[in-house]
């Protein structure tokens, strides 16, 4: 297989991995929208709750994975794929909004989806609900057994503070935050609702939302 390192491979690459998942995880019960690959300042990525693309006449939705996704473990990657995945399913399969707040909270329907299909679920910040998503133990044994490939390209994003979605889409995992050099990159977590900062150096960071100091984790 040839190397993802052409932002046309990975696109590919990401409807590839979109399919299998519809396949393997929600029995092809959805149909593939337009994946992109954008810079987003608020999201890893999001789901528009509309038909934001035409194809031959036909209306298709947009599913977004932001450039600075492609930086983190595959497995994170892929939850945030399948995070609105989950948007997608709840919107078209079950008919239901799972999301309020202009596209921020997402409430106990997606919560239920989400952890029938591979993901952890919690509620870490009250005004974001059971937006927080992480990989569970049996979807990262799928990515092993699958032989999931890492996604060695990302674009640098040096993003600022968090903006909450439009109503027109459906936010999904953290928020990316500014990305430093690769040589020596630190990474610090709230412990309270797993928001991450990126430093090039040690630095006392308190998360405005927690009121508690962040903690130095692996970079990632």
């Amino acid at each position: 297989m040839k190397e993802l390192t052409k932002y046309s491979r990975v696109a590919a690459y990401l409807e590839k991995l979109y399919d299998k998942i519809n396949a393997d995880i929600f029995g092809g019960t959805l149909t593939r929208p337009v994946i992109t690959i954008q810079s987003s300042t608020k999201a890893w990525g999001h789901l528009t709750v509309h038909d934001a693309w035409s194809i031959k006449g036909e209306g298709y939705k947009e599913l977004n994975i932001s450039t600075a996704s492609l930086m983190r473990p595959i497995e994170a990657t892929i939850a945030t794929l399948i995070h609105e995945m989950c948007h997608q399913y709840d919107l078209e399969v079950l008919g239901i909004m799972d999301c309020s707040n202009k596209g921020l909270y997402h409430n106990r329907t997606f919560k239920q989806t989400a952890e029938a299909h591979g993901l952890i679920c919690t509620c870490e910040a009250k005004h974001r609900g059971w937006g927080h998503t992480e990989p569970s133990d049996a979807l990262i044994e799928w990515i092993i057994e699958n032989d999931i490939r890492e996604i060695p390209m990302a674009r640098y994003d040096f993003l600022t503070a968090y903006v909450p979605g439009g109503s027109r889409t459906a936010n999904g995992g953290e928020v990316p935050t500014a990305t430093p050099t690769k040589s020596n990159s630190r990474r610090w977590v709230c412990p309270c609702c797993g928001t991450i900062v990126r430093s090039t150096k040690t630095v006392r960071i308190i998360c405005a939302d927690c009121m508690e100091l962040m903690e130095e984790r692996t970079a990632g």
